[in-house]
């Protein structure tokens, strides 16, 4: 009996997977299967409305309770008191006004989570309710009491390209609506936290997609030098754009910091669903002019993003949106205008495709129009008017290969 080996180091061969035995086996250790010697249990106090400002928190019932090592609130930040990818916008904590419904308010640490759990109960907050801005469209026209010092637009983006003004004998519009979406990642939100001996620095155990991004973020709310945080990615249970921005990172290296003791968080599906950002609800509205021979003269478009409370990716994301308008489609000329706002629905940000998912909903809708319109097979209107090498973007960028 013979057999072939494969050889793994050369070019054109498979690599291997380092992780796949153990995947297989079942032994592979995910972040939430970590532990340490001990080690405390955290967990988050999150708002149970989508806006309200915070009259009181009264945090002493909880420390009464046995077992219950520490109770931290925003009062407890000892550095910077908000983070963010691109804007610093997103507290680690509320302290005077919650906009979104399940913003951390406070977390504990405790030898059990059902300890955990309980001091969470024990904590009383006494909110004020104040209306809630739910729809993107009063965010745009100004006509909604800022609910951030930012104000609640994010970003406004506009692209002119060619004559606007030009008109075409078949004219199809149409207005698609795009639903939030989670990632729902199978492993959710996990972390092991180890602070040094001297309380001088901490480890921390993360599923994450930026380690490097959350060491910086991290360094100026627990106002430690970066190089006193070192981060160590566990097992990632999938990402696909949520572990992008930071969840329980620095509330677990508080925690650990406060106790002197090392500390594991780890969300439920449920709190993972609050503490990640979600695909953005986007309104996309096209309309799409063209020749009798079906070829694209001008589109006209409208981008509306729902960032949520906190600005997270949303600038970039809608960036993404708009540049892809045309799809790929020659588009001699355009004018798009696309708007991210901020409402006091969940945060959104990163999600696999960034905002071209969005737009790629939309045109892709209007090609089917333009078919029907111009009674063109819809595969071959779409070959029509698929871009090539040399062709210009509505955005001017050239394309050197198609």
């Amino acid at each position: 009996m013979s057999t072939t080996k494969t050889r793994r180091d050369t070019l054109g061969s498979s690599a291997l997977r380092p992780d796949a035995p153990a995947k297989v086996q079942g032994d592979f250790a995910f972040t939430s299967d970590l532990h340490a010697e001990n080690m405390l249990w955290g967990a988050t106090l999150r708002s149970p409305h989508p806006h309200a400002r915070i009259v009181s928190i009264d945090v002493s019932a909880a420390w009464k309770i046995i077992g219950v090592e520490t109770v931290i609130t925003a009062a407890d930040v000892p550095g910077q008191m908000s983070y963010g990818l691109i804007s610093e916008d997103q507290p680690v904590f509320a302290s005077d006004v919650v906009r979104y419904m399940g913003e951390p308010i406070a977390a504990v640490a405790a030898d059990h989570p059902e300890t955990c759990r309980r001091a969470l109960a024990a904590i009383s907050v006494v909110y004020e309710i104040l209306p809630a801005l739910t729809d993107p469209e009063l965010a745009i026209d100004g006509s909604f009491e800022a609910i951030h010092p930012d104000g609640n637009l994010i970003r406004h983006q506009r692209i002119v390209h060619g004559d606007p003004t030009v008109t075409a004998p078949i004219v199809v519009e149409g207005t698609y609506d795009i639903g939030m979406q989670d990632q729902a990642f199978l492993g959710t939100e996990s972390a092991l936290a180890i602070p040094d001996h001297d309380g001088g620095g901490v480890e921390v155990y993360v599923a994450t997609q930026w380690l490097h991004e959350d060491r910086k973020q991290m360094a100026k709310c627990l106002n430690l030098p970066e190089e006193k945080i070192r981060l160590v990615l566990g097992g990632v249970g999938g990402a696909f754009g949520a572990r992008e921005d930071i969840s329980l990172q620095v509330h677990t290296s508080l925690l650990a910091l406060r106790t002197g003791r090392p500390v594991k968080m780890q969300y439920g599906r449920e709190e993972s669903f609050f503490g990640h950002v979600h695909r953005h609800p986007a309104k996309v509205w096209m309309r799409h002019h063209a020749d009798t021979d079906g070829m694209i003269v001008k589109i006209e478009a409208r981008f509306v993003f729902d960032g949520g409370a906190y600005s997270s990716t949303s600038s970039a994301v809608l960036i993404n949106g708009v540049t892809h308008t045309q799809g790929p489609y020659k588009c001699p000329n355009a004018i798009v205008d696309g708007y991210a706002t901020r409402t006091n629905n969940p945060p959104c940000g990163a999600m696999r495709g960034f905002g071209v998912v969005q737009a790629c909903f939309a045109h892709e809708g209007q090609m089917d129009k333009l078919a029907a319109a111009t009674g063109i097979d819809e595969v071959e209107i779409r070959l029509r008017n698929i871009i090539s090498t040399g062709d210009t973007m509505i955005t001017g960028q050239v394309l050197e290969s198609v």
